[in-house]
């Protein structure tokens, strides 16, 4: 069989299992996994080489109604990773209800390039309201092939590689076999400490942060790192502090222990907050922390 490379952007709503998805297809972690919905915010690229292909995943925020600036960014850089694919996933729980792929219909229904829809989390329904799902998936996407798996428990991931290689184009690789994602170490260690953020605290306060890795000095047996947390109020950086320091000590601590495993060597994390009003619709300051021009 002759050699196969392409670009495959994972297409979903917010919650939908992305970046599950993404981590599992590549068999180690380069996209942040919370429980609540929005936590990507940038396009993040996954390389899965083998000896007949090559596969770029981009995992991409969850499609939403922007309210912000960032959230134009977000979704910017969602129609930009469609323009360049090969193929689309479209990543559809079926735990959610069916409107919400809407406006992911919406974003697809003019596309001349492939598209697979993907329904996750198949293990998390009775198999008659599975197959109801399905039913209501051919009537939306009427001509496109569907495929049932479960990211969580690597359920069918096989036959979801199999199905993409088919549809990519006869092209030689586009990264050497050793490069698992086009971001660097840095943006994905400011990512696990985000990632933190929204395991331990709620509401509003994790959807106003932003890290930044200031510093990183590596030593024979460890590595110095310090970054700052943005926020748009006083009153959230108090929260992110806690009494006496204490929520900022934990999180230091759990960001740590995940920056370690992806490292494998030793880390010191120092952690800075910093207050930037409404930093969400400045389009400097986006800029200045890495995001596309909405």
């Amino acid at each position: 069989m002759s050699f196969r490379s392409g670009f495959v952007t994972i297409l979903g709503k917010p919650n939908a299992g992305k970046s599950t998805l993404l981590n599992a297809l590549l068999g180690e972690k380069i996209s942040i996994i919370t429980r609540k919905a929005q936590t990507t915010r940038h396009r993040i690229k996954g390389i899965l080489s083998m000896p007949e292909y090559q596969i770029v995943f981009s995992d991409t925020p969850g499609i939403i109604e922007a309210k912000y600036e960032l959230h134009k960014s977000m979704m910017k850089t969602v129609g930009e990773s469609i323009e360049d694919a090969d193929l689309i996933l479209v990543l559809a729980d079926p735990t959610a209800e069916l409107e919400e792929l809407n406006e992911v219909v919406e974003a697809t229904k003019d596309l001349k390039i492939p598209l697979i829809v993907v329904v996750n989390k198949s293990d998390a329904l009775s198999h008659e309201k599975l197959e109801n799902f399905l039913r209501q998936c051919a009537v939306l996407f009427p001509t496109t092939e569907v495929i049932t798996i479960s990211a969580l428990n690597n359920t069918n991931l096989d036959q979801l590689l199999k199905a993409i290689v088919e549809k990519l184009p006869e092209q030689p690789a586009f990264y050497s076999g050793e490069e698992v994602t086009d971001r660097s170490e840095r943006f994905i260690v400011s990512e696990l400490i985000r990632e933190q953020i929204f395991e331990q605290f709620h509401k509003e306060v994790p959807y106003s942060c932003q890290v930044i890795v200031q510093d990183w000095k590596e030593q024979k047996n460890i590595i110095h790192i310090r970054a700052e947390i943005i926020v748009e109020r006083e009153s959230q950086k108090a929260i992110l502090l806690g009494k006496g320091g204490s929520a900022i000590k934990i999180l230091g601590t759990e960001s740590r222990k995940e920056i370690e495993t992806f490292l494998q060597k030793k880390i010191f994390l120092g952690l800075t907050i910093k207050v930037n009003t409404n930093w969400r619709n400045n389009q400097t300051q986006l800029k200045h922390y890495g995001y596309e021009k909405s």
